[in-house]
């Protein structure tokens, strides 16, 4: 591990010259030879340090202001020689001596382009190539050589030379792993700062408005190594839009793959408020829906997908980002221009379409168009208080012929009816983009009730199951009548029969004044009895329900056939899973038995 003669030598070439000198007097204590280059040879010979300059083994001089030190083959040959005869022979054949020892740490690019109105130039002139030469062979050739790359590190290294006379293949090891993770930290600062300067204008990198909250700037989007799988063609992302967006996207594709129905989802903060396919409308859905006076609608697959997912839970859709799973067409832009919605994502926008929804919120409406071909890479990472996390993606596959086939009760159950696998299709796939915990309802190719976010699984359950019951208290005939004193706008009318439908109607005082201000003079609807709530929910039926983990106990099922639950589709492996199986069964449910665990945060 020596050089020739015994005696050990070090390069040194260092920007931040912390702790220097306090090194280089431990290198003379162990009779290193010490070779530096320019004001690193200069601060070490002002302290009377025995120093010799890069150049007596080079028999070259600095050139070109500085941007030429160390990039040569006595040095380089020196540094990455291995203890092989034939390197042996190369070295003496050009007269060249082993390194054993660099220590190097580089020009503060990061802090220079932090700077404000810093110059390309000036950017470029500060970054390193000599110094992350040194860095990168020194760490190449760790089995021999020992890298010095942090200032911090000083102390241990002279410690351990003096100590034990010479550097373990552990702290060797471990002081390449850091060189190797600074070269990739400082080229990943210079291609940020680059990717800043040239493809910002949205080709790989876009501004945002701000971060998850207004005081959270910078906040930026951006790919590396490729273009950006969306274009924005209306409006200016958020952080939170494009958390909203791109798992709504895969949402509807992948629903739309499986099924082969036009798809939609309507997203609030990372889950979705309602998910679809475009099964088509009756006469009383497109009331209930409020889009019984689109035009078209009934010849729009993807209006009725939207129509449907807006309207399974209008008050969770208020401000969504939408995804859609095909062009955009006028119907579904009708419906999106009427709503309260911070955006859109879909494959394609008809001319016509794109025009209606760039009127929207006075031509600021975000639209973006994703690259329908575009696949994510199978490994993401996430940072989480400066620590990161990596895995394989959920790339599950979920589909009505391959993933609900293992019936567990009845236990003489035929096959599912092609309604049941749709719907549990629809209640699978929206949970794999949902927080979790979650539970989802689905019923008619449509989510009716998703309880997500939830620590307790019960507490899904029962959330996505009030609000099934809401969303089918909209078709009593109560409800379907009201009589709206003219002039009051959808997010009023959705919030009075949210009131009406959840049993929460004010009884007296000014919020009771408020909610009587929506209808016509002696038109107020009255209230549900809890047996006129029971004698109609108990008219719904053949509703799927999907969890995206096993149901630890039977009060889960309970509440679900509460909410007209006939399909239940869930993982097993919890040590309650045969109560919940009979408890199913003694209810008329089918239990399916779904082998995939959807956690999703």
């Amino acid at each position: 591990m020596s050089s020739d003669g015994g005696q050990k030598t070090a390069i040194l070439s260092v920007y931040d010259k912390t702790g220097l000198l306090d090194l280089a007097k431990g290198l003379q204590d162990r009779g290193v030879k010490m070779l530096a280059s320019g004001g690193t040879a200069r601060m070490m010979r002002e302290a009377n340090f025995p120093v010799e300059d890069i150049s007596t083994i080079t028999k070259a001089p600095e050139m070109l202001g500085g941007r030429v030190k160390t990039l040569h083959p006595a040095v380089h040959g020196g540094i990455l020689a291995r203890d092989l005869a034939s390197d042996a022979k190369d070295l003496a054949e050009h007269s060249i001596d082993k390194i054993d020892y660099v220590v190097c740490n580089l020009y503060p690019f990061s802090e220079t382009v932090a700077k404000i109105n810093v110059t390309i130039p000036e950017a470029v002139e500060e970054i390193d190539i000599g110094g992350v030469t040194l860095l990168r062979a020194a760490a190449k050739n760790h089995s021999r050589v020992t890298i010095i790359s942090d200032p911090k590190d000083y102390h241990d290294f002279l410690t351990e030379l003096e100590k034990h006379g010479e550097v373990s293949e552990k702290s060797r090891q471990m002081y390449a792993l850091k060189a190797f993770e600074q070269t990739a930290e400082y080229d990943t600062a210079i291609s940020d700062f680059f990717r800043k300067k040239y493809a910002s204008d949205g080709a790989q990198q876009l501004a945002l408005r701000y971060g998850a909250n207004p005081h959270q700037k910078p906040a930026t989007v951006f790919m590396k190594d490729s273009k950006l799988p969306f274009k924005v063609l209306c409006g200016a992302p958020g952080y939170i839009n494009l958390l909203d967006a791109l798992n709504a996207w895969p949402l509807v594709k992948e629903l739309s793959q499986a099924l082969n129905y036009p798809a939609a989802a309507s997203f609030k903060h990372v889950s979705p408020a309602g998910a679809a396919i475009g099964v088509p409308l009756s006469e009383v859905e497109r009331k209930v829906y409020m889009v019984d006076d689109i035009d078209g609608i009934e010849s729009s697959g993807l209006a009725q997908a939207y129509a449907r997912a807006r309207g399974a839970d209008r008050m969770s859709s208020f401000g969504d980002m939408i995804a859609l799973s095909t062009e955009v067409d006028v119907p579904t832009a009708k419906i999106i221009s009427r709503e309260v919605s911070d955006g859109v994502i879909a494959p394609k926008y008809s001319d016509e379409a794109l025009e209606i929804l760039k009127k929207k919120k006075g031509g600021k409406y975000l639209i973006l168009e994703i690259d329908p071909e575009y696949e994510p890479p199978a490994t993401e990472t996430r940072s989480v208080y400066g620590i990161n996390l990596r895995q394989h993606r959920n790339d599950a596959r979920i589909s009505p012929s391959d993933t609900f086939n293992t019936i567990i009760t009845p236990k003489d159950s035929g096959p599912l009816p092609e309604s049941a696998l749709r719907d549990l299709t629809v209640a699978t796939i929206a949970l794999k983009y949902t927080q979790s915990n979650s539970v989802c309802y689905a019923l008619n190719g449509q989510v009716i009730g998703l309880g997500a976010g939830q620590q307790s699984r019960i507490h899904c359950t029962r959330l996505a199951g009030d609000k099934a019951d809401n969303w089918w208290l909209r078709f009593h005939e109560r409800t379907l009548s009201i009589k709206w004193k003219k002039g009051i706008k959808r997010a009023s009318k959705s919030n009075a029969i949210d009131m009406l439908c959840s049993g929460s109607v004010p009884e007296s005082g000014i919020e009771r004044e408020d909610f009587e201000a929506n209808f016509e003079e002696g038109q107020v609807p009255q209230s549900f009895s809890a047996e006129e709530r029971k004698a109609f929910l108990e008219k719904l039926s053949e509703v799927a329900v999907s969890s995206d983990a096993f149901f630890p106990f039977i009060d889960n099922v309970f509440r679900a056939a509460r909410s007209g639950a006939k399909y239940i589709a869930a993982p097993t492996g919890s040590q309650n899973d045969q109560p919940v199986f009979d408890t199913a069964e003694k209810l008329g449910i089918t239990f399916v038995e779904q082998h995939i665990r959807l956690f999703h945060h």
